[in-house]
């Protein structure tokens, strides 16, 4: 990751306790970020990557925060504008995935969860986070999508539907904000190591096998990549691409 693609920037993680979110907080840190909020509902995991930043010179505070409380989220998100004076950069990270399910068994419990971390959540935290960037006339929103966002991920209805959900909201989001200065991107990761993902498999190798056969290479792919690009992406240096969902799986699933 090139240094200075985050200089000077104030940006917020969540999701950041582990996972693509942990990577893309310590990526955001090492490319010059002035301040990095790590947020996660896992406050103690969202304090240790928080300690990790500053232990490698950079500058971070943790926030525990459920994405799905709305007043949790205006809270910490004023709270961090109110530190650092704006905020310049957010990539909502976080997200639940569940046991797979045939749709006509599929619980409502199990779909109200889902939909409300992995797209209730995002638009919460968009809603919060736009109120003081448009003003501002600057920011660059990054929002965590999946190839499910585009292709359904089988015995998954709620997860292909919450994803496919965050896409509508950042194009409606882009078109909405463009002319205040703010972009709105998705980045769609591939099958990725992560331990939300090494829940879902279990230790089952059958099933892990699986899954990293739909990565080009056939095995899962690393957090550290799927933050640099939406390290990149929430950039200067990407600063023409604006309500895009990026395929981000090395080429596995080319639309």
């Amino acid at each position: 990751m090139p240094e200075g693609l985050a200089a000077g920037k104030v940006v917020l993680v969540t999701g950041a306790a582990s996972g693509i979110g942990a990577a893309a907080a310590r990526r955001f840190a090492a490319a010059g970020a002035a301040a990095v909020v790590v947020a996660d509902r896992d406050g103690p995991g969202a304090e240790a990557v928080a300690a990790a930043i500053e232990a490698n010179g950079g500058r971070a505070w943790a926030a525990a925060v459920d994405v799905t409380d709305e007043a949790a989220v205006e809270a910490m998100i004023d709270s961090a504008v109110a530190e650092h004076g704006r905020l310049d950069v957010a990539f909502n990270c976080a997200g639940v995935t569940d046991e797979m399910s045939p749709f006509h068994q599929l619980g409502l419990d199990a779909w109200d969860r889902m939909i409300a971390v992995n797209l209730t959540g995002v638009f919460l935290c968009m809603k919060h986070e736009l109120r003081h960037m448009a003003p501002a006339g600057a920011g660059a929103v990054v929002n965590a999508s999946s190839g499910a966002g585009l292709v359904a991920a089988p015995g998954l209805p709620h997860y292909t539907a919450a994803k496919h959900g965050v896409i509508g909201l950042t194009k409606a989001a882009a078109s909405e904000y463009a002319r205040s200065g703010v972009r709105v991107n998705a980045v769609l990761p591939g099958a990725t190591d992560t331990p939300m993902i090494r829940g879902f498999i279990g230790g089952d190798e059958k099933i892990a096998a699986l899954i990293a056969a739909t990565n080009v290479g056939g095995k899962l792919l690393d957090p550290g990549e799927v933050a640099d690009v939406v390290v990149w992406l929430a950039s200067d240096a990407a600063r023409l691409v604006n309500g895009q969902s990026l395929i981000t799986d090395g080429g596995s699933l080319i639309r």
